[in-house]
């Protein structure tokens, strides 16, 4: 998977078209990502013995079409690899530029 966490990206399609965040998980099996405050769905919770109801807003997963990482230059961008020292390195296609992992 070309995405990781902490990635800046931004969303293409969607009712959150346009917005901004960072990943915060990656499932790498179903080809998604969840962005930090953004794809909020409202999950209500009903009232259970001594606990109240609440109503919850829950981050659901994007696809990976629905996505596009930030590049240095602050414009969406698409991800490849390169290999250097014996290493794989992903870089942005526009610039040509390492992308630095985030720890």
């Amino acid at each position: 998977m070309k995405f990781k966490i902490k990635d800046q990206v931004i969303i293409t399609a969607g009712k959150d078209k346009g917005k901004k965040g960072k990943i915060i998980k990656v499932l790498p099996q179903e080809n998604k990502v969840v962005v930090a405050g953004l794809n909020l769905y409202t999950k209500h919770i009903k009232k259970r013995d001594n606990k109240a109801g609440e109503i919850q807003h829950i981050e659901r997963p994007f696809n990976l079409a629905k996505i596009a990482i930030i590049n240095d230059q602050g414009k969406k961008d698409r991800i490849g690899y390169i290999f250097q020292e014996g290493t794989k390195k992903r870089i942005f296609k526009k610039t040509q530029q390492i992308i630095e992992d985030k720890k």
